[in-house]
C-alpha cells in the first residue's frame, strides 16, 4: 500500500526507527539550522529526530532521505557502498555525443576522477514542479535536459561534471536514491517509507 504524503507532521518525538522521503525545495538547505535569513529544514513540519542522509546543496532539488536510524544512515552514505543516485539536470546548450560520452567515461573535477556513469539525453522536458523563483532563461540560448545516473556523491559533483564538458547546470533535480523514487512528491511534501524501499 502507498505510504500517504504528508504535508503537516508530528506533534512528539517517535519511538520507532522512521525513513522519510522529501522533496527538498530549492533554496532550502538540508540541514534544520542555518545562518540568519538561510532558509533550512525547520520551515517543513518533519518528525522531530530525523537527519538528512547525506546532502543536497540548496541551490538543487528532490529526493532527500532523512531518518533516526544512524547505523542505515552511516552505510547509506558510506563510499564503499556506492548505490545509484539518479537527477535530473536542465544544462544550458545541447550537449554533443562528445560530451556526453565524456560525462559517461568521467571527467577531472577539482583533481578527482569522476567515476564511469550513466547519461541519458532527454528527448523531452520532464513533468516536474515548477521551480520558486524558475531558472533565467536566455532567449538565444537553448537548453537540454539530462538523466544522469551517479554511484558516487562528492560535493557538487554533477554540476561540475557538466560545466566541466561545457553544459553549465541551471537545474538539478535528483529524482531517486536506490530503489526510492520522488513518485509524485511536491516540492515540502515528505512520506514515510521502509528501509526495504530503499535498497
Amino acid at each position: 500500500m502507498k505510504a500517504a504524503v504528508r504535508k503537516r507532521g508530528f506533534a512528539s518525538a517517535p519511538s520507532r526507527l522512521l525513513y522519510v522521503a522529501l522533496y527538498k525545495p530549492y533554496d532550502v538547505l538540508s540541514q534544520f539550522t542555518g545562518e540568519a535569513g538561510q532558509r533550512t529544514l525547520a520551515e517543513i513540519d518533519l518528525p522531530l529526530g530525523v537527519y538528512a542522509a547525506g546532502r543536497l546543496d540548496k541551490d538543487s532539488e528532490g529526493l532527500l532521505l532523512l531518518s533516526n536510524d544512524g547505523p542505515f544512515i552511516d552505510r547509506l552514505i558510506h563510499p564503499k557502498n556506492g548505490h545509484p543516485r539518479s537527477y535530473l539536470v536542465q544544462v544550458e546548450r545541447v550537449p554533443d555525443d562528445g560530451a556526453l560520452d565524456q560525462l559517461r567515461s568521467g571527467v577531472i573535477i577539482k583533481g578527482y576522477q569522476t567515476k564511469p556513469c550513466t547519461v541519458e539525453l532527454l528527448t523531452s522536458e520532464p513533468d516536474l514542479p515548477s521551480r520558486t523563483p524558475p531558472i533565467r532563461e536566455r532567449k538565444n540560448i537553448p537548453t537540454a535536459w539530462l538523466k544522469i545516473t551517479l554511484s558516487e556523491g562528492k560535493n557538487r559533483q554533477v554540476r561540475r561534471m557538466t560545466a566541466a564538458v561545457g553544459f553549465p547546470t541551471l537545474r538539478l533535480v535528483r529524482e531517486s536514491i536506490g530503489n526510492l523514487k520522488l513518485d509524485g512528491l511536491q516540492p515540502g511534501e515528505w512520506k514515510i517509507v521502509s528501509t526495504d524501499d530503499i535498497l
